[in-house]
């Protein structure tokens, strides 16, 4: 059981490479193939729900980096659960009609590998018990979301629609970051179900607050943050309805959801996701009722049920937990259904502006019953699973209280618009007269239309299940969320006494109003919009823009070419480097005579040196006096090979031939490089330099040379610490099997360094054989002009 778990989580990631393969092989089919992989996953699932609802939870586990305790944590409760069946669930539907959608086009196998993937991410999301886990997974989301929604790259809005995604969702994710880490910090775990009140009752609870929260809302786009989400419309139809409906925009409501044991239940946690969430639901209702493309109308309701969701979270009753958990289902239920069916009519009709649709239900029968099964749970009638989820909502603020009553008509508000976008989607299109489309409509494949109907029916047919979903779904979902026993109290009897009854009618009025003054409330939203003129969108343009521009100037300030500035800038960085930290850590006082450090004198004099050592003294000295004296650059570059070389034979008498070796080699390809390099330079004449510069780069080196010097002497007055040679010596035979300790240090102990300085030593040396290869191209002798015939004197 505890592998099968893991499977779940990586499987879909294993489907997703295979993708483009499948495809190649079963190419009319690839969709129905690779459907097989999420259809298993809900299956295996479905398995879960009796031991989760018994009141246990499934684990597992898999050992990501021992050395630091960490582990690769997958929990199923209540919660993760109810949104793995939903995503995986519509994850099936959406792959069938993905491979009808897309038969035609021919990177099929890639789109269906990144939704794979991106099902595969929010899976692992919500199983996922390790936060380290599950920024992973959180981050991978918004990876494969971008690559999904700058699918078709060559249009310009796709990938502004991606990247303004990728940014939004990665400032969130990088939040989510730091606040696991401060999490780990005051808890000293990892482990989401192992947290408790240690960090409510922490002194930085405010900052972890807050860095959830930035994740969360940038996820699930509340305002000032949704501006992305309808610009992520530009994503094929498949996208958009799994996005939509059981992934990304989720995740921030999952988070919220998780986090509520031990970071809810205060005052600021309840007003902040109620202001935020009611003023995302407003925002995205009137948004809905300005456009008049089918696809913008759903992406603006999106952001109005999520900030319901969220408001709901943020009241945290036992009855706005119930409400967001059954709204979950079944925003995702219609709201997945309604985006297939929009996919279906712009397919087959050739247009989504509802201003030109009509009289549809005729051509297309089937994709009309979906669209009424979906639209009826929007609007939140009986026997949908739209309407316990309303008068769950409702339920929960019965109080009387102003500020229930302040959340009561801001819901009220927000669900009129919600039905009312409802209506116009359900009516405009399908019913009335015919009106022309640019394509001749006709019904859809049977792949695009499983969804819609199969989504429709489950949300009838559970609504008339009421023990049955109160037991499986609300019972161990809203337990997993407040760390308590809850009861459901979900039945289909009407009392048409309760207020809740009559405020579910208040709601269809409402929202019937709403649809026959949509025209009008459509202008009126539109001129309002013009008068703002600046909007987060734009605001996000602008300050991109200007981050591109400021990128601009520092890199012309930073890299304007003159490699002598380059060099000097480098130079003086060092010269800090060394003289700074000695001064203010005190080190120059380490070097002065003490009774322990004794006579520097007799510490400086000269060893008693052979001839030969004399020698290598002397060749040294050599060199530095012909790179002082060299009057041009083809001297300077032999005599600096001079004094590398001495260098070497330094290395050799010490004993150490491999640094020798390694000396001599870089010193003859430095010399045979930089004067094949420098062939195209005019290596014989003088080289003149101004004062100033002999006067700058004198000082810089005399400063250096200075630096280096005295940073020996301070470590040459300490006391040698061994520990690190005495480990080296101790382990080189029996750990690494090798008797030459400076090999295994360079390949054992420091394997990866050495790796990185091998490849920076071969892109080195790639960059020089093509500048040996290069050569200058012949000139092409210009053809001779033709004469001109002088013309014969009349």
């Amino acid at each position: 059981m505890d592998a099968s778990i893991a499977l779940v989580a990586i499987a879909p990631f294993v489907a997703a490479l295979l993708a483009p393969f499948i495809h190649r092989l079963a190419r009319p089919y690839a969709g129905w193939v690779l459907a097989l992989v999420p259809g298993g996953i809900f299956l295996f699932l479905l398995t879960l729900i009796e031991p989760v609802v018994a009141g246990g939870t499934v684990s597992a586990s898999i050992g990501w980096v021992p050395a630091y305790g960490l582990e690769l944590s997958f929990l199923v409760d209540g919660l993760s659960l109810t949104f793995a069946l939903t995503i995986s669930g519509i994850g099936t539907l959406i792959v069938l009609y993905s491979g009808a959608y897309l038969k035609t086009h021919p990177h099929l196998g890639r789109f269906l590998g990144f939704l794979l993937a991106f099902m595969g991410a929010m899976l692992g999301l919500v199983l996922a018990d390790n936060m380290l886990a599950l920024f992973m997974f959180w981050e991978l989301t918004s990876v494969t979301s971008f690559l999904l929604i700058g699918f078709d790259h060559t249009r310009q809005a796709a990938r502004r629609g991606a990247i303004q995604a990728l940014v939004i969702t990665n400032i969130g994710g990088m939040a989510l970051l730091v606040g696991a880490i401060v999490v780990h910090h005051l808890t000293g775990s990892w482990e989401l179900s192992a947290l408790g009140g240690e960090v409510r009752g922490s002194g930085l609870y405010g900052l972890v607050l807050g860095l959830f929260l930035v994740a969360a809302f940038t996820k699930s786009a509340q305002v000032p943050l949704h501006f992305w989400l309808p610009n992520a419309m530009e994503a094929p139809t498949p996208v958009s309805a799994f996005l939509h409906s059981a992934t990304m925009v989720q995740g921030g409501v999952y988070l919220l959801a998780r986090t509520t044991p031990w970071l809810g239940g205060t005052e600021a946690w309840t007003w902040i996701l109620v202001c935020f969430g009611g003023a995302t639901l407003l925002w995205g209702g009137l948004g809905a009722l300005r456009q008049n493309d089918l696809k913008q109308m759903l992406a603006q309701t999106t952001l109005a049920s999520l900030g319901l969701s969220v408001l709901l979270i943020g009241l945290g009753t036992e009855a706005a937990i119930a409400a967001m958990l059954l709204y979950f289902v079944a925003h995702a239920f219609y709201k997945a259904g309604l985006f297939m069916v929009v996919g279906a009519i712009d397919h087959e009709a050739g247009t989504r502006d509802i201003t030109i649709l009509g009289g549809l239900a005729d051509r297309m029968p089937v994709t009309f019953i979906g669209a009424a099964m979906a639209s009826l749970a929007m609007i939140g009638l009986p026997l949908t699973l739209g309407y316990f989820a309303k008068e769950e909502m409702y339920l929960g603020l019965m109080h009387w209280q102003w500020s229930d009553m302040a959340v009561l008509l801001v819901l009220l508000a927000g669900n009129a618009m919600l039905a009312g976008v409802a209506m116009l989607v359900l009516v405009r299109p399908f019913l009335g007269p015919v009106l022309p489309t640019p394509k001749l409509a006709h019904e859809a494949p049977i792949a695009m239309l499983a969804g819609p109907v199969v989504l429709g029916a489950a949300s009838i047919v559970a609504s008339v299940m009421t023990d049955w979903l109160g037991h499986t779904l609300v019972e161990p979902g809203a337990a997993a969320i407040l760390g308590e026993a809850v009861s459901s109290h979900l039945t289909l009897a009407i009392n048409p006494a309760s207020p809740l009854l009559w405020l579910s009618i208040a709601t269809w009025a409402l929202g019937y109003l709403v649809y026959r003054q949509a025209a009008a409330m459509r202008t009126l939203l539109r001129r309002f919009g013009a008068g703002l003129g600046w909007t987060a969108d734009t605001v996000f343009d602008a300050v991109m823009f200007g981050l591109i521009r400021f990128s601009g100037a520092v890199t012309r300030l930073l890299h304007h070419g003159r490699l002598e500035i380059y060099l000097a800038t480098v130079f003086v960085g060092l010269a800090l480097a060394l003289i700074v930290p000695l001064g203010v850590f005190n080190g120059y006082g380490a070097l002065l005579p003490n009774a322990d450090l004794g006579n520097w004198s007799a510490k400086l004099s000269w060893p008693q040196l052979q001839p030969y050592e004399w020698g290598v003294i002397a060749l040294a000295l050599i060199g530095l006096g012909a790179v002082l004296l060299a009057t041009n650059r083809l001297v300077a570059i032999l005599a600096l090979g001079i004094q590398g070389t001495a260098v070497a034979l330094i290395f050799l008498m010490f004993g150490a031939p491999d640094l020798a070796f390694t000396q001599f080699m870089v010193e003859v390809l430095s010399v045979v490089i930089l004067a094949l390099v420098m062939t195209r330079l005019r290596l014989d004449e003088l080289d003149q330099r101004p004062l100033e510069d002999l006067a700058r780069d004198g000082t810089l080196a005399l400063v250096c040379g200075v630096g280096v010097s005295l940073l020996l002497m301070v470590v040459l007055s300490g006391t040698l610490d061994t520990r690190l040679s005495d480990l080296f010596t101790a382990t080189s035979v029996p750990i690494a099997h090798g008797h030459n300790i400076v090999n295994v240090i360079l390949v054992d102990y420091r394997g990866f360094d050495t790796l990185g300085e091998i490849s920076v030593v071969m892109a080195a040396g790639i960059a020089i054989m093509a500048l040996l290869r290069r050569r200058a191209k012949p000139a092409v002798p210009a053809a001779p002009a033709p004469r001109r015939r002088r013309k014969a004197a009349p």
